[in-house]
């Protein structure tokens, strides 16, 4: 993560360089249902030797099942874990609200390439 500082006093900014990830996907829970995270992101390990999937709040929870779901599949392994905490402002209360933030990284796994010719051919390959 890319971070600057304009002077001692001031908070610690996020710069655009984030945003400009070429493998990261961002969930949220209400705009795509479950599975159109995780077929994504099996689209983005075809191009990617790792993804990086992020959320905040309350969409944390899809995250992780969309970790899983990869890893119990055998399609990644795991590579870390991020938690922090983001302060975002709510401009109809006019403070600032802390939401809980989560990054995980996840690799392809060796035998990503097999399992995902064999679901293109029609076969569910078991562990």
């Amino acid at each position: 993560m890319t971070m600057a500082s304009s002077s001692p006093a001031s908070p610690i900014k996020q710069t655009n360089n984030d945003n400009l990830k070429k493998n990261r996907i961002q969930v949220s829970n209400t705009k795509k249902p479950l599975f159109f995270y995780v077929n994504l992101a099996k689209r983005y390990l075809q191009q990617h030797k790792e993804i990086e999937l992020s959320a905040l709040g309350m969409a944390i929870t899809t995250v992780v099942t969309i970790a899983e779901i990869l890893k119990n599949n055998g399609f990644v392994t795991e590579k870390s874990i991020v938690t922090s905490t983001v302060g975002m402002k709510d401009v109809a209360k006019g403070r600032v609200i802390h939401k809980a933030r989560i990054e995980i990284v996840l690799e392809k796994s060796e035998k990503f390439d097999s399992l995902i010719a064999a679901t293109a051919n029609g076969k569910v390959e078991k562990k």
